[in-house]
């Protein structure tokens, strides 16, 4: 398969499209949501669900379900596959995101290490800011008891992970490099719109995930590895919305 070389005002509109069917869309409703929740009165007062039931049917939910986390990814592959037109091949275009299967033990504990090193310090911010009246309340799981909840929440966890990974860290690095621009433009850039489509939560988690992003941003630039970033953000999202969903069972019990 041949490269493509794209034109700087091609790059220009692909990116915009991506951003644009996932979570640049996410951002820019996520801010909406932010000002309509200061407009309304303090945040510490108010709360938002994620993971919610979307049919009251048990199966229907759960095809609802798994239609949601199945078309989420569908700009993930957009994404892969333009980067696939550039690398000359999926294989390549994967080594180049650091999304291959070639050091699958030192992925993994990388990507432990990612999750003890960012999953205390963003609790204590969201406790801070809950504190403070930044941070509405967050419900990580709120979707009905059933067989296939647990398993939904691991999907959802993984599916945040990998859309969140390969589009604003990988994908994003990579296309805004061959505009020319500089790693730390770059990472900043990444950041902001990593904080921005978690403003939904409050002032508190969007300033978390900036300094997150940061963070999962020079450690592209360093390792050009997104799968031990991968690996750390769905262990963060499971123990969260797993960790969140058993807790309640054993208050209700």
């Amino acid at each position: 398969m041949e490269t493509i070389a794209p034109s700087r005002n091609w790059l220009r509109a692909e990116v915009l499209i991506v951003l644009g069917l996932s979570l640049g869309q996410s951002a820019v409703y996520s801010l909406l949501s932010l000002v309509q929740a200061l407009a309304a009165g303090p945040l510490s007062g108010q709360s938002t669900s994620l993971n919610s039931s979307l049919r009251e049917n048990a199966w229907l939910d759960l095809l609802y379900q798994l239609l949601s986390i199945s078309f989420t990814l569908v700009p993930v592959a957009l994404a892969v596959l333009l980067l696939t037109l550039t690398a000359g091949s999926l294989h390549q275009a994967l080594v180049d995101l650091g999304a291959d299967l070639a050091r699958p033990l030192r992925d993994l504990w990388q990507g432990l290490l990612i999750t003890a090193g960012i999953g205390l310090p963003g609790l204590a911010i969201y406790y801070l800011g809950r504190l403070l009246g930044a941070t509405v309340e967050v419900i990580p799981a709120a979707l009905d008891t059933h067989w296939w909840t647990l398993p939904i929440l691991v999907l959802h966890a993984v599916k945040n992970a990998v859309l969140e990974e390969v589009v604003v860290v990988g994908y994003l690095f990579q296309r805004l490099e061959r505009l020319g621009w500089s790693p730390r433009r770059i990472i900043v850039v990444s950041a902001m719109l990593r904080g921005a489509y978690h403003t939904y939560q409050g002032v508190g988690p969007g300033l978390a995930n900036l300094v997150m992003g940061l963070v999962f941003g020079e450690w592209y630039r360093r390792t050009r590895r997104t799968m031990p970033l991968v690996i750390a953000h769905t262990l963060l999202d499971v123990f969260a919305f797993v960790g969140y969903a058993l807790l309640q069972d054993v208050i209700a019990t």
